[in-house]
Formats: structure tokens, C-alpha cells, sequence
């Protein structure tokens, strides 16, 4: 990839940040930095949306195992009436993995009405598959529930839990620029994109997102690492004492494997053998990956996060070299911060 960006730390403080390469292959391009900027993809998932699903859960405007039929009264059907917010969260909702839906839908009405006429794939709570459909419909109950857009219901609760200086946002760079004028350019660009034409650089990868404006509860969140890794020592303090994010067992609760068979819990993945986040971490670790090269990976049993961000995709997202970069770059750390313990 051209630009990566990794960061190391633990509940209390950062350990190691390091920045390499540059935002493209060009000869000049710009340097890449610890404020380098990337689009986390589905990073969104983990860091934006299941926060929110937290904090009104927390409020009593939520409940896991409500339905969905009761919430979205598009979502109809004998074969879906048992599908609830655990099942859109833990992917076991049954929805497919992945729908072309920006092809001939715009906007929430036509995303939501095409969804909700998806034949399910699996009856729900049977198995996990990995569904950006499901999140989608996530971003409107939330939307519907508190009275507000996604990325202003983020804007509003980044602002009480995280850093003010954390750049984490939906939108374009232009929407950016804003809270770090001094780097108003400094994205790291996506892919050549032959359905818009142009390289994409602050503006969300996923097509599906840009369908929906840019803002979406799957995809469409930008930041730095440093800002991620601000994230990740909020989630190693919820698991310690009760902080913006939720209670303590909130955060065992949503970090817990929903079925023995599969790694999927309430937003978050869950450590394997065959994980990205590598063989050294323990079984309790959480994390995510993003389709761009991103990924965050949080073990609160041995006290460390781990955040990678690349831009894999560019200039194309068939470069697969990143899968197989992962697990090593991951257990090189772990073994670096036993060592550190002593």
C-alpha cells in the first residue's frame, strides 16, 4: 500500500505511532504523517454505530431483542418477523452479504425499501454472514430513534467522549478541513473509481455509503489513527469502569461471541487462530477490519490496542497483500509488548 499509519497503546496512554510511505505511488506525492487522514470503512461499524446502539440502549430508547418489524414498518414478513437489533448487530440476521443497491437506488427510502424486500439468506440467529445490509438498517433506527442524522447524533457524542482534537467524522475532506484547517488535504486517496470516474480522495469509498450521501452506519467514517487509538483506550476504560461509551458489563456484553460456532458479537469481531489481529492476542480481544485496509484490534485482558491504517485500494482494490500483512504485523507487536512487560 502506499500510506500506512500503525498505533500501540494501552487503557492509559499511547505506546508507539509510527507513519510510512505516502499518500500515492507518485514520485512527489505527499509524505504521509500521524495526521494523515483515511477512510476506515467498516471500521464505521465498531467505532460510530455501535456506540450509538450503546448509548440508547444505555437510555432505555433501545432493545437489543426488539424486532425490527416494530421499529421499520417496511421490514414485513412472515420469514423476517424474529429478526431484531442483536441479529442486524451480530450479523446473524440472515440478510446477504452484499447487495450492488447504488446501481438503481438513492437515498434511505429506496436503500430501506430494497432491503427490506432482500430474500433472507438463513433463518434468523441460525449463523453469522457478514452483512453491510444489516448495518444499514442499524444507521436508520438509530436515525429514527434519535430524532437526528447518524453523523450528527456522532458529532455530538464524539464530542463528550473523545479528545477534541480526534478526527473522526463522516464526510468529504471538505467537511473535515474544519477541524484541522492546517491539514486540509491531507487524505489518504482510495481507488481509481470507474463508477464516479475520478480517484477518490475524502470522499467515501463504498459506493453503497456515497448512494446514501456519504453518511451510512456500514461505512463512510474518516480519521487518524491517533483518533482511533482514542477510541480504543475508551473501550479498554468501559471494560474497567463505567465511562461515555456504557457500563462495564455493557462492554463485556457486546465483546461477548454471540454462538460458540462463529466469532461475531454485538458489532465487534472476536479473536480466532485465523484472525487478522494474528495468534498472540488473547481470546477476549475485539475487533474490525475495513475493505480499505484499515483495522483496529483491542485486548483488554493484556491491556493493548493495536490500530493499522493503509490505503490498500489505491489505486486499485484488486492489490490482496494486505491479508496475509495483517496476522504477522499483529503478532510482531504482541511479541514487542510482552517484551516491554518483562
Amino acid at each position: 500500500m502506499p500510506a500506512a499509519v500503525a498505533e500501540v497503546g494501552t487503557r492509559t496512554e499511547r505506546l508507539w505511532t509510527c507513519a510510512t510511505g505516502a499518500l500515492t505511488y507518485d514520485p512527489d506525492a505527499v509524505r504521509t504523517t500521524p495526521e494523515t487522514i483515511f477512510d476506515l470503512a467498516s471500521l464505521t461499524k465498531v467505532i460510530a454505530t455501535t456506540s450509538l446502539v450503546m448509548r440508547h440502549l444505555h437510555a432505555g430508547a433501545l432493545e437489543l431483542d426488539t424486532p425490527i418489524r416494530a421499529l421499520l414498518p417496511s421490514w414485513q414478513g412472515a420469514d423476517r418477523a424474529a429478526v431484531s437489533v442483536r441479529h442486524l448487530l451480530d450479523h446473524s440476521s440472515g440478510l446477504p452479504a452484499h447487495l450492488r443497491l447504488w446501481e438503481h437506488a438513492r437515498g434511505r427510502d429506496a436503500f430501506e425499501r430494497a432491503i427490506a424486500l432482500t430474500p433472507l439468506e438463513a433463518p434468523p440467529g441460525t449463523r453469522s454472514v457478514y452483512s453491510d445490509l444489516g448495518f444499514m438498517l442499524l444507521g436508520f433506527l438509530i436515525a429514527d430513534i434519535g430524532g437526528r442524522r447518524l453523523d450528527e447524533q456522532w458529532a455530538d457524542w464524539r464530542r463528550v467522549a473523545l479528545p477534541r482534537d480526534a478526527i473522526l467524522a463522516f464526510g468529504a475532506v471538505g467537511r473535515l478541513a474544519p477541524v484541522r484547517p492546517e491539514f486540509p488535504g491531507l487524505v489518504a486517496p482510495t481507488e481509481l473509481d470507474p463508477w464516479r470516474g475520478r480517484v477518490l480522495s475524502g470522499e467515501v469509498h463504498d459506493e453503497n455509503a456515497a448512494a446514501l450521501g456519504g453518511v451510512a452506519a456500514h461505512a463512510g467514517l474518516f480519521g487518524t489513527a491517533r483518533a482511533v487509538g482514542a477510541f480504543a483506550r475508551l473501550v479498554l476504560q468501559t471494560f474497567q469502569s463505567a465511562t461515555p461509551l456504557g457500563s462495564p458489563d455493557a462492554m463485556r456484553l457486546f465483546a461477548r461471541p454471540s454462538r460458540p460456532s462463529d466469532s461475531r458479537a454485538l458489532g465487534w469481531d472476536t479473536m480466532r487462530p485465523t484472525s487478522s489481529c494474528g495468534a498472540l492476542m488473547s481470546p477476549a480481544a475485539i475487533g474490525h477490519t475495513g475493505f480499505t485496509g484499515t483495522s483496529l484490534w483491542i485486548d483488554h485482558e493484556q491491556d493493548v490496542y493495536v490500530v493499522l491504517l493503509t490505503n490498500r485500494v489505491h489505486p486499485t482494490r484488486e492489490n490482496q497483500a494486505l491479508p496475509q500483512l495483517r496476522p504477522r504485523f499483529h503478532d510482531a507487536v504482541m511479541r514487542a509488548v510482552r517484551g516491554a512487560k518483562g
